[in-house]
């Protein structure tokens, strides 16, 4: 059998390598071993293809020869089309064509497995699949067509199946990762699952098919939002996206679940998920999904279904949703101060008196200031809450929702629709106020009764106009607009051209206030106490009684200044006191224990030179020596980590990789930086070294182990915008592989052992 191999490439070398380079990678790759999974036969046919290919080279006379056929195979015209070709027609993508310049070499069957093995080990994933699958097809042990002239099937015998399992395997592993790192998500769970369904189908190896199924969980949530982000015309996939994010919650037990979905992500890191999730997700699908999560019960979904709710009852004229929503709140209201949400809800169901009274409750004192201020020169806070109203669901609801970003906020036309008035005229004049009790609806938007003798619905009179020029809430700067109070005076308002900016209620799920919805506010329920006290038949919508709760807000806020003023005091008090008893204890030391002084010359420091030799920023960077310790280990990682920086970063400085780096870890990072360089990509990186341990090998002095947990901050940048899709942050354990040349320790190999959550 003929395998895409060569002896340079299997021993990690240039074609340019000295005899000296030729002994010690040849020393390197022999004791470099496996995973324990692999069996003897393995091993030994690797060792096998590691010494014949060290055997040839070794040789003056034979490399002589071998370096004749290779470079007339590396620059043969015709090869170089044929690469192009394969290239072309490889269904395998970018990486998977085979490349038609390398030489290849013969094979016995007994040697199948190492040849695999020493293939995965350089990174040809594709490969391995592509020659291992024959092997897994057949359980007979045959494949078709590779072997004999007459085409007939021959037997393996001495192959060793487990072996091509575990190799076929590993490599759907490795490119599953490989494939993750590049943002291509369902490529990488389609390699992952495959991997994982042969050792489930074979039965064998658990630790490894373990380690595939814990990167395909920790895979799910960038794939959930690969799949969400296509367009609206890729139904199957969006839906496959919406099935994986219920395996998910199902898992987690909702949205504020404490169950293990196996993801990584804990309840914080969910929510911040979940927000950016839906920019992908439609206002049907969000209400949909919300609503469902919300019965668990679910504060967070119940808050993010009201959201559903209100943006899909606006913007399709169904104020039923708007009423369901208004409801909700009242069951979120007994943990968290929602009475802004709960005002505007009642503003789109035309019930003005209850909005403004519940305004009234709401500790959003930026919002409550932006809403006076629009409705100066009125006898109540309606036309800045109208206002606010559009303002909020342009910039706070609307986007989240990826077929409503574009969608503008008109209250007009909104209660313009013959629907929505029906409906508003069909609602009971008895309804449930923000605290459940039985309370009177004073002022239905389309009730026919007016609000005081002589005068109509000041909503009515303010909507009726289809004049342009009335038309003052179209825009995010009004620039002049008239309110009809309800005593039947036309104020003007509206004339400042500053725009309104709603304070974000949504940022209460990424700031981390999910436990305020989950343990309540005080102060919320001393509003809602409050609030009870109200007799049903009091006259909320006098004026008097508004001006005593002005007066009593008035009143808190005083109190609130002048504790807060006490704490000032009382921590000013504590800081000087500290001070005095500081400066007082330094005193007695000095009296009764004298410090001691220097003695001799004072150390000659000139500003103009430094103290100490600073490095040329140019140079090459200065890799320990000797024997390996902890402190060494560390600075040879530290490098690695500096040298990736330096290696992934805009300027591509591929040539610092040499310095740290040898093959295969040195191959393998030259093709991951062409690639990056290639396709006008960068990386961004912090590092932070927490762990290092030694695994030194006895019988040899030149090579090491070394497992480190790394802290890894990366900002992707396409094309030099930054893909946040692509960036992250984690922790992971890594095991370096050193090997000392020329007497300085340097990189040969790296794997991830664990991510640290």
């Amino acid at each position: 059998m003929r395998i895409t191999l060569d002896y340079y490439r299997i021993l990690g070398l240039p074609l340019a390598a000295s005899d000296e380079q030729l002994r010690q990678a040849y020393s390197d790759r022999i004791v470099q071993l496996p995973r324990r999974e692999y069996s003897q036969t393995a091993i030994a046919s690797r060792k096998k293809l590691i010494e014949e290919a060290y055997v040839v080279l070794s040789d003056p006379k034979e490399r002589k020869a071998y370096d004749r056929l290779y470079l007339a195979h590396a620059y043969d015209p015709e090869r170089v089309a044929q690469k192009s070709a394969v290239a072309v027609e490889s269904p395998l993508g970018e990486n998977g064509a085979v490349d038609a310049q390398s030489l290849t070499i013969d094979v016995s069957p007994e040697e199948v497995p190492g040849a695999l093995l020493l293939l995965q080990e350089l990174g040809e994933y594709e490969l391995v699949l592509k020659l291992g699958h024959p092997y897994l097809v057949n359980p007979n042990g045959t494949v078709t067509g590779n072997f004999g002239e007459d085409g007939e099937e021959l037997p393996l015998p001495g192959v060793e199946r487990p072996d091509i399992v575990l190799t076929v395997a590993l490599a759907c592993l490795e490119l599953g990762r490989e494939q993750w790192q590049q943002g291509h998500y369902e490529n990488a769970a389609i390699s992952l699952e495959t991997g994982e369904e042969l050792l489930a189908k074979e039965g064998l190896f658990p630790n490894v098919r373990a380690e595939i199924q814990a990167d395909v969980y920790r895979l799910r949530p960038y794939r959930i939002l690969e799949l969400l982000a296509k367009s609206e015309e890729h139904v199957s996939e969006r839906q496959q996206g919406l099935q994986l994010l219920q395996d998910v919650l199902e898992a987690r037990g909702g949205i504020d679940g404490t169950g293990d979905d196996r993801s990584g992500l804990n309840v914080d890191d969910f929510l911040r998920f979940i927000q950016q999730i839906r920019h992908h997700l439609t206002v049907a699908e969000q209400h949909k999904l919300f609503e469902s999560e919300s019965k668990r019960p679910s504060a967070v979904a119940i808050y993010l279904a009201v959201y559903a709710l209100i943006a899909r009852g606006f913007t399709q004229r169904q104020p039923a949703l708007i009423r369901q929503a208004k409801q909700m709140l009242m069951r979120l209201g007994r943990r968290q101060d929602v009475h802004l949400e709960q005002s505007l809800c009642a503003l789109l169901l035309g019930q003005t008196e209850e909005a403004t009274r519940t305004l009234e409750l709401s500790q959003e004192y930026e919002a409550l200031a932006v809403i006076r201020e629009k409705s100066q020169d009125s006898p109540d806070l309606l036309p800045g809450l109208c206002l606010y109203g559009e303002q909020w669901l342009e910039n706070e609801v609307f986007p989240h929702f990826r077929d409503l970003a574009q969608h503008s906020a008109l209250l007009k036309e909104y209660f313009a629709e013959p629907e929505v008035q029906a409906y508003l005229e069909a609602l009971p004049t008895t309804t449930e106020t923000t605290n459940g009790t039985p309370g009177v609806n004073h002022q239905p938007f389309a009730s026919k009764q007016a609000n005081h003798p002589g005068s109509q619905n000041h909503y009515q009179q303010h909507y009726a106009s289809k004049n342009p020029e009335d038309r003052a809430w179209e825009t995010s700067r009004p620039t002049r607009g008239e309110y009809s109070n309800s005593a039947g005076s036309r104020t003007v308002w509206g004339t400042s051209q500053t725009p309104v900016t709603p304070i974000s209620t949504a940022q209460r799920i990424d700031t981390g206030s999910y436990q305020q919805l989950q343990n309540g506010s005080p102060a919320n329920t001393a509003n809602l106490q409050q609030q009870t006290r109200r007799q049903p038949n009091q006259p909320v919508g006098d004026r008097r009684h508004r001006v005593v709760r002005r007066r009593r807000v008035n009143y808190s806020q005083e109190a609130k200044i002048r504790l807060m003023w006490m704490l000032f005091a009382s921590v000013v008090g504590v800081l000087i006191l500290w001070f005095l008893g500081t400066a007082t204890f330094g005193l007695l030391e000095n009296l009764f224990f004298p410090s001691a002084k220097l003695e001799g010359k004072y150390v000659a420091v000139e500003l103009n030179k430094p103290p100490i030799t600073i490095p040329d920023p140019n140079s090459k960077p200065q890799l320990p020596e000797g024997s390996l310790t902890e402190e060494t280990a560390k600075e040879v990682i530290q490098t690695w980590l500096s040298t990736k920086a330096t290696a992934l970063g805009s300027n591509h400085n591929i040539e610092s990789l040499e310095h740290i780096l040898v093959d295969p870890a040195l191959s393998q990072w030259q093709r991951i930086v062409k690639q990056d360089q290639q396709k006008n990509r960068y990386r961004q990186f912090e590092h932070q070294i927490t762990e290092i341990s030694i695994d030194k090998n006895d019988s040899d002095d030149n090579h090491a182990a070394v497992v480190a947990a790394v802290t890894e901050v990366a900002k992707f940048y396409d094309n030099g915008q930054i893909n946040q899709r692509r960036s992250y942050d984690e922790t992971v354990r890594v095991k370096y592989d050193l090997v000392k040349q020329e007497g300085v320790w340097r990189i040969q190999s790296m794997s991830i052992v664990n991510k640290i959550s």
